[in-house]
C-alpha cells in the first residue's frame, strides 16, 4: 500500500509542478518482462496459498534479487531508482539472513503468532537476525507494518514518479 501511495504522491507532485502524465507513457524500460515477472512472483508468494508451501520463500528471494538487478540496470534512465535498489537490497539482506523469511514484530504478526512462520515471514525475536531491518515500523492509521527497506523503496518510487512526470523522458541505449 505504501508503494502505491508513494507513486501517486510522486505523480501528483510532478503534475502540480507543471509536469505531464504523457511523460510517463514515453518511458522505455530495458527488459520490462523481468520486472513484471519479479513483481508477479512476489505477489503470488504474498497473496496466494503458495505462501503456505515450504520453499516458496525462496521464490520471493529470487524475485527480490531480480528487482535489485533490474533497478541497477535503470540507474541512468530513472533518477531516484537507486533508492529502490538500496531499499530492495536491505530487504533482501534481512530476508536472506533469516533463511528466506522477513522478521515481523510480534505486535503485528497476527496469523504468524499461531504458526511461527508463513511464507516469507517469521516472528521477530532473539532467534532472528538483523531485526532493525525487519518489519516493525507502523505508519498510523495504516494497519500494516513496514521495514526500513520498504520506506526507502517508497521514497525512491516517489522520486522516480515525480521526476518521470515532471521532466521529459530520456531514452537510454
Amino acid at each position: 500500500m505504501i508503494w502505491v501511495v508513494a507513486i501517486v504522491l510522486g505523480v501528483g507532485l510532478g503534475l502540480i509542478t507543471g509536469g505531464r502524465i504523457t511523460n510517463l507513457a514515453r518511458l522505455r524500460f530495458r527488459w520490462p518482462w523481468v520486472i513484471l515477472a519479479a513483481v508477479a512472483v512476489r505477489a503470488a508468494v504474498l497473496l496466494t496459498p503458495l505462501n503456505r508451501v515450504e520453499g516458496a520463500q525462496y521464490l520471493y528471494v529470487l524475485a527480490l534479487a531480480a528487482i535489485v538487478a533490474w533497478t541497477i540496470v535503470h540507474f541512468k534512465l530513472l533518477p531516484g531508482v537507486w533508492l529502490v535498489t538500496v531499499g530492495s537490497a536491505l530487504n533482501l539482506l534481512v530476508i536472506v539472513a533469516n533463511g528466506g523469511r522477513m522478521p515481523v514484530t510480534p505486535e503485528f504478526a497476527t496469523s504468524l503468532a499461531r504458526h511461527g512462520t508463513m511464507g516469507q515471514y517469521t516472528i521477530m525475536g532473539s532467534q532472528t537476525h538483523l531485526n532493525l531491518l525487519g518489519d516493525w515500523i507502523s505508519l498510523y492509521p495504516v494497519p500494516e507494518v513496514y521495514s526500513v527497506g520498504d520506506l526507502v523503496i517508497a521514497l525512491g518510487l516517489a522520486i522516480v514518479a515525480f521526476v518521470s512526470t515532471a521532466t521529459p523522458v530520456r531514452i537510454v541505449d
